[in-house]
């Protein structure tokens, strides 16, 4: 059967993203005899025109639509996008039936079938299941309970399993070229699943708390691909954690230097994981930014937030990363429950002390079904089973929901290195823009050592 994969994401900051999960599905699919044909949306001037021509010339039997994002989980300037979605799920309605999937859908999987409109959906990971579904829809066959598989008008499904076997994603449908060019990088993941418990985090949710480790040789492979098909230099590794397990993390990295493989690499972290000699590892292996999933510099909120580390771990791992010379950026999260003007400071003055190249700053925590905050929301009221969080719902602790954002605003602008993008500090769809005229390698976060002071809208 001619199967249609589409990529549904049309954001572009701050870069736009490969859909890493729809070429993951493609090497299954073409295995089980199907015949594929990819549409990415990203990069259409009119997606639903783009998607009536695709469906007059290679006519499948089917659409796979992935969703990677429902907003863009940014507050106060919040935006959804379920309406591009909806019109694209619309665009093929009648002609051919629409698989949905995808982390977005996902989250919340019965009720964007049904507001979306699509005919099926795959919840979690779909590569052993998809296949199995467009079998028996090519067979005309009647669809048996299939698990992680939601129908139109179903209001249950039986959970999915996790794919025990991860398999290498195929990109040969997809526009690696122009990801590479526009967005700088390519991206690579290690291993699925979380075991921590941050309680905002969706991770669990959609992977399972449970750890897969790809094999370091399919990993090695994979970059190699990268790097010598397709021209890719620098990679960004899109695990939830790249740091943990430390000696995964480190047995990558030997094998990468081993491969003498010509790229460059960041990589998401974890404070709590990062020794002298794993960092040694890393940058010898063409590591030159990471990322710490930090949330605040309050001890109080760290706890509040479920973290798996504290201050001192802030500290240590960022003192390693200056002293190596690795650029690093801190992401925080403004908001959650109990924070306080005080606990809000406490970040400010965290940040000052551990220097890192760029402090990304988040106000307020966009609550998801199947969480710990979900559930706390419901408990104080902020939220009740009757709202369906489609559109953007945020959590922020009542002692700062006032004044967070003028507190956040305020601090920021008193510093060079931070980067708010709800409140386009430092961050704006103009400068982002004017930003993918230049060469730039990485995260776009390690420019801020040129800027010169912090702006509002910059551009």
């Amino acid at each position: 059967m001619n199967i249609l994969l589409i990529s549904a994401n049309l954001e572009r900051n701050p870069y736009p993203v490969f859909p890493i999960g729809l070429s993951y599905l493609a090497g299954p699919l073409a295995a089980a005899g199907h015949r594929l044909e990819s549409l990415d949306l990203c990069f259409a001037d009119n997606p639903e025109t783009a998607i009536a021509e695709a469906l007059d010339r290679f006519k499948p039997g089917a659409v796979v639509l992935s969703i990677r994002n429902i907003d863009n989980v940014t507050y106060p300037g919040s935006r959804s996008y379920l309406d591009g979605v909806r019109g694209a799920v619309a665009a093929c309605a009648g002609r051919v039936p629409v698989v949905l999937g995808g982390s977005g859908f996902s989250l919340m999987p019965v009720q964007l079938l049904s507001y979306l409109g699509g005919d099926y959906g795959v919840v979690g990971e779909g590569d052993e299941v998809l296949p199995r579904l467009l079998d028996a829809l090519a067979a005309g066959e009647s669809l048996g309970p299939l698990p992680g598989v939601v129908t139109k008008g179903s209001a249950d499904f039986i959970p999915s399993r996790p794919v025990e076997h991860i398999g290498t994603p195929d990109r040969r449908l997809f526009l690696v070229d122009r990801y590479r060019r526009e967005g700088g990088m390519a991206n690579l993941q290690t291993k699925r699943g979380c075991p921590f418990t941050c309680i905002y985090c969706t991770y669990p949710i959609l992977e399972g708390n449970r750890l897969r480790l790809r094999p370091v040789a399919d990993i090695i492979a994979e970059m190699r691909e990268l790097v010598e098909v397709y021209g890719v230099d620098y990679i960004y590794f899109v695990d939830d954690i790249f740091n943990y397990p430390p000696a995964f993390a480190e047995e990558l990295c030997r094998a990468i230097t081993a491969a003498r493989l010509k790229v460059n690499w960041a990589a998401f972290i974890n404070p709590g994981f990062i020794t002298p000699t794993l960092i040694q590892a890393m940058i010898e292996a063409g590591c030159d930014a990471v990322e710490f999933g930090t949330d605040s510099g309050s001890p109080f909120m760290l706890k509040e937030l479920g973290k798996s580390f504290g201050v001192e771990d802030i500290r240590a791992s960022s003192r390693l990363c200056r002293e190596a010379g690795v650029d690093f950026a801190h992401y925080i999260l403004f908001g959650g429950p109990g924070e306080t003007e005080g606990t809000v400071v406490q970040s400010f003055c965290l940040m000052d002390e551990v220097e890192p190249t760029a402090v990304i700053a988040m106000t307020g925590i966009r609550i998801y079904p199947g969480t710990a905050l979900f559930r706390r929301a419901l408990e104080e009221g902020v939220i009740s089973l009757e709202d369906r969080l489609l559109e953007p719902v945020f959590y922020i602790s009542a002692g700062v929901r006032e004044t967070l954002c003028t507190v956040v605003t305020e601090q920021a602008l008193l510093r060079k290195n931070w980067v708010a993008p709800g409140l386009e500090i430092n961050m704006s769809d103009a400068m982002l823009e004017a930003l993918r005229h230049f060469p730039v390698r990485g995260p776009l976060w390690k420019l801020m050592k040129r800027l010169g002071r912090s702006r509002v809208k910059p551009m």
